[in-house]
């Protein structure tokens, strides 16, 4: 199901409005389509990015629609900016993981019918920011999940990069943090002590090296999550880290920020291994 999108008449060099793309029947199971503002003469490489917020109803997709504009343009990809069920609002264990799984599978198809010739759809990137970073990461890495988990899958995804923004890499680790006053027991139903087997469904740093290239990109005066947590999950994961100096939680999708040359690198590296 896609809705049909409105004409256009957004003035020339001005960010093109988003397109709607609907991944299932919830309010929330929708994704907005950001496309360069000048279309090239190749068809255009996904991102499916995921919102932070620490999973919580109180963050939605809108905080990051100036950083999926700005991504499409500078990052020369079509970005879908993704919604999914949250806690306080029907999501939380294992709702969000499953909407995840079903925006992933579904988007690409969906994405390219809305904007017919323009997308590759061999070419998908997803990416994310915090807790989204986490949902990335995850994406990459349902064919290690037990037999059991939601969201399983027998083959690695379809996918050829993960771009992961000061992640959530590792639930058991934040948790011990209390990070986002207790963020992930109220995403997981409780701590690694009390609900094991859904931290070994859910946690990056259990499951193992996501499926595509991977890079993190994590400020080092990160606030909200510390550093060392991407440097451990690179480091045990054989994935690829990008250290911002002094850089905050939020740095990461500012594109005023000096870590946007860095992001827009590291996307245009996963873009050209593509290639």
């Amino acid at each position: 199901m896609i809705d049909t999108p409105v004409a256009d008449d957004t003035p020339e060099g001005s960010p093109q409005r988003p397109l709607p793309l609907v991944y299932g029947s919830h309010p929330d199971q929708v994704a907005d389509l950001h496309l360069p503002d000048r279309p090239g003469p190749d068809r255009l490489p996904l991102v499916l990015f995921f919102h932070g917020g620490f999973w919580r109803a109180a963050h939605d997709r809108q905080h990051t629609g100036a950083f999926a504009d700005a991504l499409a343009r500078d990052g020369g990809c079509a970005v879908a900016n993704v919604e999914y069920r949250r806690v306080g609002a029907g999501g939380g264990w294992p709702t969000t993981l499953e909407d995840t799984a079903r925006a992933v599978d579904g988007l690409p198809e969906l994405a390219a019918r809305a904007a017919p010739g323009r997308i590759d759809t061999d070419r998908v990137v997803y990416a994310g920011h915090s807790a989204g970073g986490h949902l990335a990461l995850w994406a990459a890495a349902r064919h290690r999940l037990p037999a059991d988990a939601p969201g399983r899958t027998e083959a690695p995804a379809p996918v050829r990069g993960v771009l992961a923004l000061a992640p959530t890499a590792d639930l058991a680790h934040a948790d011990r943090l209390g990070s986002g006053r207790g963020a992930v027991a109220d995403f997981l139903g409780g701590s690694s002590a009390e609900v094991p087997e859904r931290y070994a469904a859910a946690d990056p740093a259990v499951l193992g090296t996501p499926a595509g290239r991977t890079v993190v990109v994590h400020g080092t005066d990160d606030e909200a999550l510390p550093v060392d947590m991407s440097r451990a999950y690179t480091r045990t994961t054989g994935t690829t880290l990008t250290e911002i100096p002094h850089g905050s939680h939020f740095d990461v999708i500012d594109p005023d920020s000096a870590a946007w040359p860095p992001v827009t690198r590291a996307l245009r590296a996963l873009v050209e291994t593509l290639g």
